[in-house]
């Protein structure tokens, strides 16, 4: 089959079957004309020209799902929209960082000692293991221990706000009079 053929046969039917989906008869078009690209582009890929009619339909359904994935809409953002204001995010940081040093003291000994070495002094789990003469996967599990009994405590002390990265963006400490936790001992950030 050549493609001026399948025009002929199927570009009214096409364009009939896009307008009942797609309002804006210019979008009509232009998803007209892709559909008939794509047919082009892949004709020679069809190995049963019997079958060329639901192909096609195939392809101009594609076309128009495609067509309403794009058609998201945005919202333009003001020019002079501050997104981060650095003083207050150099606060936010100061402020996690003290919280953090507090709660890392709380940790028993096995966990404290790995998190201070890694996360505070920027030592490797490979270098943790040399050090504390453990296995890696040891000293792995112990970093990973010690991070969620260190999650444990904060998450216990504070409401945290993380954007779509797991970027922490705001906190709130926790009010523990209202909640009877027995988590006192674990809020010491300012």
């Amino acid at each position: 089959m050549n493609i001026e053929h399948i025009w002929e046969e199927f570009y009214n039917p096409l364009k009939g079957f896009i307008a009942k989906r797609v309002n804006n008869p210019a979008d009509v078009d232009d998803i007209v004309q892709n559909v008939f690209i794509k047919i082009d582009a892949h004709i020679s890929g069809l190995k049963d020209s019997q079958k060329v009619r639901p192909w096609i339909y195939q392809i101009t359904r594609h076309t128009i799902i495609d067509y309403y994935r794009k058609q998201k809409p945005t919202v333009e953002l003001p020019e002079n929209l501050q997104i981060y204001d650095k003083e207050e995010e150099q606060d936010l940081s100061h402020e996690l960082t003290s919280c953090f040093k507090s709660m890392i003291e709380q940790l028993p000994d096995i966990y404290r000692e790995a998190i201070k070495l890694t996360e505070l002094e920027g030592m490797t789990q490979k270098q943790l293991s040399t050090q504390l003469n453990m296995s890696f996967s040891g000293a792995k599990s112990r970093v990973q221990r010690g991070r969620q009994k260190l999650k444990e405590l904060l998450t216990a002390c504070c409401h945290i706000e993380a954007d779509c990265y797991g970027n922490i963006i705001d906190y709130q400490k926790v009010d523990h009079s209202k909640d009877n936790c027995g988590s006192e001992k674990s809020c010491e950030c300012h």
